[in-house]
Parts: structure tokens; C-alpha cells; sequence
């Protein structure tokens, strides 16, 4: 992990903030500054500059779903994580729907996820995981994903492996448009919903 990680924390309970704060720079030895703010009415100014390396989101209200979308909105490249309060995975599923790119478990170790995710890794529960891979459509995605032509396979493991938008450009030598407009058309021909849905069926196809 690089040197000038920015974290930004977006939850209105003060006290799993204020041990975030504390537990974040230590656990990173001080490469780690946090910003915080309490709900999803001002993320969009908290993150546009300077522009943050990974965004917590806490899914209990007053932040939730829509500061999901907000930060994603107004943070394109940042890595987004959703902080879970009650397992639900249909709530999981709504912030993954969201923009977020991995999910947090309220009440376990939120360190090594952090920093998992920093590193490009995809952060989601092994139940959500289950869901999304046997979820009704899942026969259906697998079929075509082995049906993908030698391109889109390629797009498909580096979606899979935890790879940001830039950093697949840079690997397909392409722009960020180019990828996000490939990686789209990609997701429907998977007929999935999310990134984290593609590479629960790359998984599943065995293509990783």
C-alpha cells in the first residue's frame, strides 16, 4: 500500500467513528488520513477534493443506501465499501446496486477489509457470495459466460480479481470511458446487475 491513503468515513455513530479514526491510522502506521461526515447530505463535498482512495459507507441510517449513491456519484474512481447493520442481503445487494464495491459485516474487524480493498481486492461476505452465486439466474450467467469470446474473458478475470476501472484501462490500454462502456455491455451479457455478480459467475464458471 502507497504512502497518502485518504479514508473517508460516512456514518452518524460517533463512537464506531471515533474508534475508526483511532484504529485506522495505527492499524496503516500513519500512512492512513481519515475524513469523516455524519450522513449522505454532504458527501458529495467531503470526496470531490481531494478525491479519497476508499470511501466507508455505513448503511444505518441517517447515512444508508442513498450516500452510497452520492459518493459513488460524485467519487467515480474511489473504492466504495458498505457497512452492513442488520446482514440483510437485500440491503447488501441495494448498496452493491449503489456503486459500492465490497460489503463490511457491522460487528467484525473492519481493518483487514480496509486495507484488502485498498490493495484492489474484493471485500463481500461469504453469504452474500452464496446468494449471488446461486441466485435463480445463475445457470443462465455461467452458460454465458462460457459463451464470452477471448476479450471479454480477459475483462471478466480482472473485474474478478478486484481491478479498478483504471487500472483495467491501464492493463487493456484504454480509457476509463472505454472501460466502463466495455465492462456495461459486459454485465449484460451476463445478464448480472454488478461487478461483484460477474465475478461470483467467473468463479463459478471456473474462468478464475
Amino acid at each position: 500500500m502507497r504512502n497518502g491513503i485518504r479514508i473517508v468515513i460516512v456514518s452518524g455513530h460517533a463512537s464506531m467513528v471515533r474508534a475508526l479514526e483511532q484504529s485506522i491510522p495505527e492499524k496503516t502506521g500513519g500512512r492512513a488520513a481519515v475524513a469523516v461526515t455524519g450522513d449522505g447530505s454532504d458527501v458529495a463535498g467531503v470526496v470531490r477534493e481531494p478525491v479519497p482512495d476508499l470511501i466507508l459507507v455505513d448503511l444505518l441510517p441517517p447515512a444508508g443506501v442513498a450516500a452510497v449513491a452520492a459518493a459513488r456519484a460524485a467519487a467515480p474512481k474511489a473504492r466504495i465499501l458498505a457497512m452492513t447493520g442488520n446482514g440483510d442481503p437485500g440491503d447488501e445487494l441495494e448498496a452493491l446496486r449503489a456503486g459500492a464495491s465490497g460489503i463490511v459485516p457491522r460487528g467484525e474487524e473492519v481493518i483487514p477489509p480496509l486495507l484488502a480493498a485498498l490493495e484492489g481486492w474484493a471485500v463481500v461476505p461469504a453469504p452474500l457470495l452464496a446468494s449471488l452465486v446461486d441466485g435463480p439466474g445463475r445457470q443462465v450467467a455461467i452458460s454465458a459466460a462460457a459463451q464470452l469470446d477471448e476479450s471479454d474473458q480477459k475483462l471478466l478475470r480482472l473485474i474478478a480479481t478486484g481491478s479498478s476501472t483504471s487500472e483495467i484501462a491501464g492493463v487493456l490500454h484504454v480509457s476509463d470511458r472505454t472501460v466502463k462502456r466495455l465492462t456495461a455491455a459486459l454485465l449484460r451479457k451476463l445478464h448480472v446487475s454488478s461487478r461483484t455478480e460477474a465475478a461470483a459467475v467467473a468463479g463459478s464458471a471456473g474462468l478464475v
